[in-house]
Order: C-alpha cells, then structure tokens, then sequence
C-alpha cells in the first residue's frame, strides 16, 4: 500500500492526462448524452488545480477542451440530435471550455496560495525548532551547536541526493530533534569520558526512544519526523538486513542521512575524553562503522 501511495504521488500529472484520454473515448463513443457528462471533466481539472497547482490545472483543461474539440470536429453526427445542430454544439463547447479554464485557474491560484501559507508556517516551526535545539546544546560546550551542524549537513545530503523538497524538510526536522530526549538524560553522565557503567549506557542510549515520544505527543506536526529520529541510531544491518518492515523505505533514508551527520560531527568535534579527528578520518571511521556497506537503490551516495 505504501509503494502504490508513492507510485500515486510521484506520477499523479500523467495519472490524470491518462483519466482525461481513457474519458474522452468512453464518452465519445459510449455515452449519448454527452453534453450531461461534459461536467466530468471539471473532476480532474479541480484535482490537478488542488494537488499540483495553477499552471498543471490549466494545461489540463486546455487538453480537455483541445480533445473535446477535436472528437466534435472530427467526428459532427456524435454530438448531434434531433433537435441541435452544430452551431450550437459549438457555442455550447466553447462556453463550456471557458468556465473550465477558468475554474482550474482560480483552483490553482488558491492552490498556490495555500501552498505559501504553509510554506510560511513550516519556515516559522523551523525556526522554533532551531531555537529548541541551541537550548539542548547549550547545556554542554563540547556539543554546543551539533544539532545545527547535523541539520546543515544532513540537509546538504538529501538536497545532493535529490530527494523530494517534503522529505528534505522531514529530514532537517528529525536532524535537529534528534538529541531531545537529552534533556531528561543528566549532563554528567553525556559528558562523561568511555567509562560508562552499562547501566549508565543504558540511561544515555535510552534517549532515541525518549525523544521520539517528546515528538509523538506533539500530534501529527512531526510525525514524519519521529520514526527518523527513533532510528537513527540503528545500523545499516539493522533496518535493511534484518528486513524490517515496520517503518518505511523514507524514514530508514532519513535514519542513515541522519546518522551519517550525526556521527561525523562528532568524530571531528573536540570532546572531553578525546581531540576531534580530521574530516577524512571521520568518512573512513564512518564507513568502517555502519553506513559503508550502503550500494543500492536510493542509498547510494549517503556516504
């Protein structure tokens, strides 16, 4: 179901020319009353207007008329009764393919008005979210600023990797949410040297999970962003050899950009038990370690 809604989304333009095409034969050559079933053709003008905006919408409805106009010149004795002739068949297309055109436009402007709004909205939680992250770093100097840094190159990652602009921006959400379940985690015990107690290790790795739950509770603002941030710490072998299904092909991408920053700024920042490394020394550390192995598919190019 999954891969059918990307399928879907992904060719949604060419879905629709395809329903206008297969319509026009049907009602051609199927329907008498053609004139009743010239109203379908606003279903997939207001689609194309509300999911892909004003310039889709009005190409769509010029196709449609183009189609209409072609079928009723080509073929007069379809359209025609006993009691209408062809002049105004025509004035009635003609009518009838200026309010389409018209409907889509407006359709697409809305469309592209909402688009803004959100655009406008998604800008702002941004923006909270960089000011939350600055205040989880703040607590720790060694790790002051890392939340912005995994963004910044998780980000850069998914823009090389031309991924979609709503997965690009799932990715910066969950990258610079990732350490918030730290703030119930003690600073002494995330700034203290390898010596870790495994109970100790316990409490710091429990934070993945703590956090995806912070982000849980907030509703569906962030939901694409949870199952990113709950499995960012799981290696490659864990979400694509075991073969794991619970979460989608998207988050387990987002999971390894995600990783991938996050572990290179942290092999290269200074830290209190060791100096950073140099940036080389990390992309050799990080291929060693989980994501070195990724070679197929929409994977490669993580490292």
């Amino acid at each position: 179901m999954e891969k059918l809604k990307q399928y879907i989304s992904d060719n949604f333009e060419q879905i629709l020319v395809f329903v206008v095409l297969v319509s026009v034969l049907l009602i051609h050559y199927f329907i008498d009353q053609k004139f009743a079933f010239l109203n379908f053709y606003y279903l997939p003008a207001l689609l194309a207007g509300f999911f892909l905006g004003r310039r889709s919408a009005v190409l769509l409805s010029l196709l449609c008329v183009l189609l209409v106009t072609l079928f009723f010149l080509a073929v007069p004795n379809f359209w025609k009764t006993s009691e209408t002739e062809s002049i105004e068949i025509a004035l009635h297309l003609i009518l009838w393919g200026c309010f389409l055109i018209m409907v889509s436009y407006v359709v697409g402007t809305l469309f592209k008005e909402k688009e803004k709004r959100i655009q406008d909205l998604k800008n702002a939680y941004m923006g909270v979210l960089e000011i939350l992250s600055k205040y989880m770093d703040s607590a720790d100097r060694y790790t002051k600023g890392h939340c912005i840094r995994v963004a910044e190159l998780a980000t850069e990652i998914a823009i090389a990797m031309q991924l979609p602009r709503k997965e690009i921006e799932n990715i910066k959400a969950a990258a610079l949410l990732h350490d918030i379940g730290k703030v119930d985690v003690s600073m002494d015990l995330i700034k203290k040297a390898s010596s870790l107690s495994d109970e100790e290790k316990k409490l710091v790795d429990a934070h993945v999970e703590k956090g995806a739950n912070i982000l849980s509770s907030m509703g569906n603002v962030l939901k694409e962003a949870v199952p990113i941030v709950l499995s960012h710490h799981r290696t490659y072998q864990d979400l694509y050899g075991s073969g794991e299904k619970s979460i989608s092909e998207n988050a387990k991408l987002g999971a390894g950009i995600v990783s991938v920053a996050d572990t290179y700024d942290a092999i290269i920042t200074d830290r209190p038990y060791r100096a950073g490394k140099l940036p080389l020394q990390a992309l050799s550390e990080i291929e060693k370690r989980r994501w070195g192995t990724i070679s197929s598919g929409r994977r490669k190019g993580i490292c």
